[in-house]
């Protein structure tokens, strides 16, 4: 079985900046059918605004930003959130990665901040790091 993964924004972020991690990888495996990468309209908004923000120290221009934010909207699988969860997180961006990985069934969300997805556990939900994921799908190390 193909897992399902929702991917938190800071993941992202370090994807962008190094092309040495786990981030990277997974990043670069996003298309590879190891892995199904789930997305809202909220969370591909999150990625944009966070990427951006990141620009100067990721090296890239807007440009480059908007066309990796197109790729993963064609080869993610889209989900609409029709119930929201909130208040359930600390964080209401946290909750927004939540309320996605609970529509989409996914079976884990992928971050660097596990303790942020404290009770997702609840849901049936796994809180991974990107070496977990990367594990689990056979190609780590």
């Amino acid at each position: 079985m193909v897992p399902k993964v929702v991917m938190d924004t800071n993941v992202l972020v370090a994807g962008m900046r190094s092309q040495k991690g786990a981030s990277f990888r997974m990043l670069s495996l996003i298309d590879s059918g190891k892995f199904t990468l789930c997305l809202s309209v909220p969370m591909v908004l999150e990625y944009e605004a966070a990427a951006k923000k990141q620009a100067r120290t990721t090296g890239l221009r807007a440009t480059d930003i908007d066309a990796i934010i197109d790729y993963l909207c064609l080869v993610g699988q889209h989900y609409k959130i029709y119930y929201l969860w909130r208040p359930f997180l600390r964080d209401q961006k946290d909750d927004m990665v939540l309320e996605l990985a609970v529509a989409s069934n996914a079976n884990s969300i992928v971050t660097y901040n596990r303790a942020d997805f404290k009770g997702a556990d609840h849901f049936g939900i796994k809180v991974i790091t990107p070496k977990d994921l990367l594990t689990q799908i056979g190609v780590f190390p």
